[in-house]
């Protein structure tokens, strides 16, 4: 029996493209998924997407990038950090809340999966979210060293963000049933990546546990492993990708809402073409 799944990477302010393209799907009525496997920003896009908000994480990333009790460089060295990570609760409740009831009710004989990342081990978890602790996972998984408070601190343990552990979890979505995948991406599909500052910092920072060092050391070679496996077995696990043609115009930190702009729209033509593309088949 087909399991359709949909992973959603994260991306900070990238997530503006996975916005754009799960409002073509909302605009299409296209939601065929059975389970869901989210990453950070992904966890947020899809919250709004279950919830059938069109164009209210666009507007999310939009007000984000230019509130300043979100994002302060004043804070950098301060205990919330740049990114005050905590604040997504009062968006997520208050001043573009979630449609909470309607995602619940979609997820109805389906599966949400939100990728953590265990602070004292290192590994990732895969949360299933209820009506009570969905703010929480998304908080979670969005948690970065540096540039927000570092860890959240959730269901008796201490998270941080998914993409630490499993920045593009479609081996662990297989080996749980997947058998009709597609992703949305927030980098080019064949784009490998090197070690990135913060995970060399933190590897620094992070020397005293080895299980949590050996993370931010590793983690730009399990990405790199993620798009190896996903070129071995597209084929038979049926993996489509979602993904920009280069690099994205926003960044996981940097942004405007210009870009967001540019991005958000891009992501709705390739919803569309996806769409367009499976519908004439």
């Amino acid at each position: 029996m087909s399991k359709k799944t949909l992973i959603i990477q994260g991306g900070g302010f990238r997530t503006g493209f996975s916005a754009g393209v799960l409002d073509a799907f909302i605009a299409m009525e296209y939601n065929p998924f059975d389970a869901y496997v989210v990453v950070s920003g992904g966890a947020i896009a899809v919250s709004y997407y279950l919830g059938k908000q069109y164009g209210k994480c666009y507007d999310a990333m939009c007000m984000l990038a230019e509130d300043k009790d979100f994002m302060n460089y004043y804070r950098m060295f301060g205990e919330n950090g740049v990114m005050d990570v905590d604040y997504f609760k009062k968006v997520a409740e208050t001043l573009i809340p979630f449609n909470i009831e309607t995602a619940i009710e979609e997820l109805k004989g389906k599966e949400l999966s939100v990728v953590m990342t265990n602070k004292a081990t290192g590994n990732a978890e895969y949360f299933n979210p209820d009506r009570i602790t969905w703010i929480d996972s998304i908080i979670a998984s969005c948690t970065l060293p540096f540039v927000t408070k570092g860890c959240h601190h959730f269901n008796g343990k201490e998270y941080m963000d998914g993409g630490w552990s499993d920045p593009l979890p479609v081996e662990w979505a297989v080996k749980n049933g997947g058998t009709d995948i597609t992703i949305i991406r927030t980098t080019p599909k064949d784009l490998k990546v090197t070690q990135s500052w913060t995970d060399y910092f933190a590897s620094y920072a992070m020397r005293g546990n080895a299980q949590l060092q050996a993370c931010y050391e590793n983690n730009h070679k399990k990405y790199n492993e993620s798009i190896d496996y996903i070129k071995a077995n597209e084929t038979k696990a049926f993996i489509n990708q979602i993904a920009p043609d280069s690099p994205l115009m926003a960044g996981t930190y940097s942004n405007s809402v210009e870009v967001i702009k540019k991005d958000y729209h891009y992501g709705v033509q390739k919803g569309l073409d996806y769409i367009h593309q499976l519908r004439s088949e």
